[in-house]
């Protein structure tokens, strides 16, 4: 199985061209979209989204992600072998959230053009050299064979969480389309501060006083709260409300999580 997460969207042919690539190497491939609906450029959105999905396929997944706005630049191509499978993609940060989900074994710069489309544009990496390395790896290929191995990889600051005098500073990953803050705190983060019935939150805006909960329906209707969502990173919401709206928060703000 391979998934693909881009920025592309479903107006122009790039997408069907990465699938031909991957289909004509391995006809026997099971192509799955994460989204290719990615804010154009947002590499935080696609690390999310990726992140999210990626744990609850199949062992032995190879995962496409393509959100590249260096790309043709000196920005590496590189694979990622997990403990469940496989990430292909720039290394920009958008592959290390999901990576390190499911512990990371190896890390291999993408050089050997056996695996590659004979020409390689500058402007299309997720058809020429992405989606062929995908489907060799799915094909058995070793990934050592793709390149050399590297040790240093792009860290995206979205994905850093620091504890400082009892406090947690994060940011928010995502808004999603019922308006809750998520953020990049998750469990074993806030294991580290004393956090039991009720938090302190400081957004951009504003500070409040939250319950932390299990579920969105134990407080009232249009009451704030937080809880860790499905995904397992710390949510701001309010119940059938809007929190970003609300606390007037976005992608990339700084949040910081203390006990009450």
């Amino acid at each position: 199985m391979i998934t693909l997460t881009t920025d592309f969207g479903l107006k122009d042919p790039y997408v069907a061209e990465m699938k031909a690539v991957i289909l004509r190497i391995s006809p026997r491939a099971v192509i799955v979209d994460i989204t290719h609906e990615i804010e154009k450029f947002n590499i935080r959105m696609g690390a999310y989204l990726l992140a999210s999905a990626s744990p609850y396929f199949p062992e032995g997944t190879v995962h496409v992600a393509v959100v590249d706005p260096g790309v043709g630049t000196k920005r590496r191509p590189i694979a990622i072998e997990t403990k469940q499978g496989f990430f292909v993609g720039p290394d920009n940060g958008i592959l290390v959230l999901a990576a390190k989900k499911q512990g990371i074994v190896h890390i291999h710069e993408l050089t050997n053009p056996r695996f590659m489309l004979p020409t390689v544009s500058s402007t299309f990496h997720g058809r020429d050299i992405f989606a062929p390395v995908a489907a060799h790896l799915l094909n058995g290929v070793r990934i050592e064979k793709l390149g050399p191995e590297i040790c240093n990889v792009v860290e995206p600051e979205f994905a850093d969480v620091k504890e400082k005098n009892g406090m947690l500073i994060g940011e928010v990953l995502h808004v999603d389309g019922f308006g809750n803050v998520i953020t990049n705190i998750s469990k074993e983060s806030l294991s580290l501060v004393n956090v039991e019935a009720e938090l302190k939150v400081a957004l951009a805006g504003c500070n409040v006083k939250l319950r932390f909960c299990k579920a969105y329906g134990e407080v009232g209707l249009g009451e704030p709260l937080a809880l860790f969502g499905s995904h397992g990173f710390l949510e701001i919401a309010i119940n059938q409300g809007n929190a970003a709206k609300e606390f007037k928060v976005g992608a990339g703000d700084k949040v910081a999580v203390m006990p009450a």
